[in-house]
């Protein structure tokens, strides 16, 4: 399906990035908005505002000076997470799982002194990781803690779920899990498997790695046909609201779960990727026509839900392989 032509892609409603960008992105998203999403201390602050969950934040570093101040904040914290506020695609994010004495240690098992740290935020703080290279602030974060029903389907990681929200409606879902390829993060490019989901139930409907259609976890080889998506109830609002706490019309919603606090957000992107609909074996087009034929826009995000998990079941479309 996605090997096929361009004339086929589109026949089968599958969206290019030229699409995306003029289609969706510059109609409904305003360039003004885009602060907003792009600098994660902004969001973060925003969804505080909004009610809306987000993981703690532990601490701030904003010049090169203040990397002086690192072990101090870290001192006081056994797990955490270092990004940098404007990064993009997972750049520049270390994760800590644990802090003992002078070592610092990667879900991998990898040890880091603080020396090794110190540098990782200085080069954030230069704009290594940053949108266009422009010197960047450095977020600190809680560590979020993983929800059992993750643990056979996540290698030395935290895996997140993206939720395409088309003014106000969430449209398309897409697990993304961890793994050893992808050295615990979960970026689709780096390695990480990304899970299509239906927008009705949270169940998986099919899985892909590197572009390829994949059954099991290659790590765990525990197979995603028994894959549920948790506090789907919950988590499908939190998405929705989002489009009335930034006022963008096209955004990718990222969100994790947590095994005490439930979904929380950790980033927003108003220029989100297409290989959702790879992972979904379906197309974005026929779901945007459906929300941009709806004239009545006044509903709650719990409405708009509802729409979208009656409308956009399994069978709206039929995906070319199912688990």
């Amino acid at each position: 399906m996605f090997l096929a032509s361009p004339r086929r892609l589109r026949s089968s409603g599958i969206i290019g990035m030229n699409q995306r960008n003029f289609g969706l992105i510059a109609r409904y998203n305003q360039r003004r908005l885009y602060p907003l999403v792009d600098d994660k201390l902004k969001t973060k602050l925003l969804a505080q505002k909004a009610g809306i969950s987000v993981p703690e934040l532990l601490g701030t570093l904003r010049c090169q000076h203040d990397v002086k101040q690192l072990k101090r904040l870290l001192d006081t914290h056994n797990q955490f997470v270092i990004k940098p506020v404007k990064g993009s695609g997972g750049k520049g994010i270390l994760v800590i799982t644990k802090h003992d004495h002078n070592l610092y240690f990667k879900p991998s098992g990898d040890a880091l002194k603080l020396a090794d740290i110190e540098r990782h935020v200085s080069n954030i703080l230069s704009g290594l990781h940053s949108l266009g290279g422009k010197p960047d602030m450095v977020m600190i974060e809680s560590l979020i803690q993983l929800d059992p029903v993750f643990a056979n389907y996540s290698h030395q990681g935290i895996p997140d779920l993206r939720v395409i929200i088309l003014k106000g409606y969430p449209i398309m879902a897409m697990l993304r899990l961890t793994t050893h390829a992808s050295d615990g993060r979960a970026n689709l490019h780096q390695g990480a498997v990304g899970v299509g989901i239906d927008i009705r139930t949270g169940k998986a409907l099919h899985a892909v790695q590197f572009g390829k259609p994949i059954t099991h976890h290659p790590d765990t080889r525990r197979t995603f046909s028994e894959l549920a998506i948790p506090h789907w109830d919950r988590l499908l609002p939190l998405a929705a609201a989002c489009y009335e706490m930034t006022g963008l019309g096209y955004l990718g919603v990222d969100i994790v779960l947590d095994k005490n606090l439930g979904p929380m957000i950790i980033e927003l992107n108003a220029r989100p990727g297409l290989s959702i609909q790879v992972a979904n074996s379906a197309g974005l087009a026929p779901r945007v026509a459906v929300i941009e034929a709806i004239e009545n826009m006044e509903f709650t995000p719990e409405q708009r839900v509802r729409f979208s998990q009656k409308t956009f079941s399994e069978s709206f479309e039929a995906p070319s392989s199912h688990l």
